[in-house]
């Protein structure tokens, strides 16, 4: 097989990972939408028990806390593929598609990527201590099972450094003219 054909399968290959990346968050960002919705309508419950009936339960309120921590986590690999994350767009936003090519390359894996491994490294003990003691709530009454919600520190960590290696592609692609910038999953 020639230089070539290896160098264009390898791009395809880098496509194919890139658009299931981003299958993968968009599924997860279409339902963690339906978390937020959710979330909404148990605070309101929440306000109308507490202000209008003078009741309460401590696990209703630590439940709209939790899925808020479980949408942000979820929810990051999504917003990076959507690009809706936060960033100093001063420089960013009017230049060029390689130039905006080579920021998200050097970004992803310079910065994104190592500070994504030091999340992982530095979680996963906390996550483990935590399924090692079965951690509920602190609160009387509150959610058991804060250990689950622990675990998504370490899903955060996986959906983000995909979707930070599937934009270092997309982003290489881009650099070797083997596709375009708003190359769509």
């Amino acid at each position: 097989m020639a230089q070539g054909g290896r160098s264009s399968q390898a791009g395809l290959l880098l496509g194919r990972f890139a658009d299931a990346v981003d299958r993968l968050n968009g599924a997860v960002g279409r339902w963690v939408s339906w978390l937020v919705l959710l979330m909404a309508l148990v605070t309101f419950a929440v306000a109308i028990l507490r202000y209008v009936f003078s009741f309460g339960f401590v696990w209703l309120q630590e439940s709209y806390v939790w899925m808020h921590g479980i949408v942000f986590m979820v929810g990051a690999g999504y917003a990076l593929m959507a690009d809706a994350h936060v960033r100093v767009d001063i420089l960013y936003r009017p230049l060029g598609p390689r130039y905006k090519a080579w920021v998200d390359l050097v970004g992803s894996l310079v910065l994104l990527l190592p500070m994504v491994a030091v999340t992982a490294w530095s979680s996963l003990p906390y996550v483990m201590t935590s399924w090692a003691r079965l951690e509920s709530s602190r609160e009387a009454g509150g959610v058991p099972g804060l250990f689950v919600l622990k675990s998504f520190l370490i899903v955060f960590c996986v959906l983000l450094a995909l979707q930070g290696l599937a934009l270092a592609a997309r982003s290489f692609l881009v650099l070797t003219g083997r596709a375009g910038r708003d190359a769509a999953p």
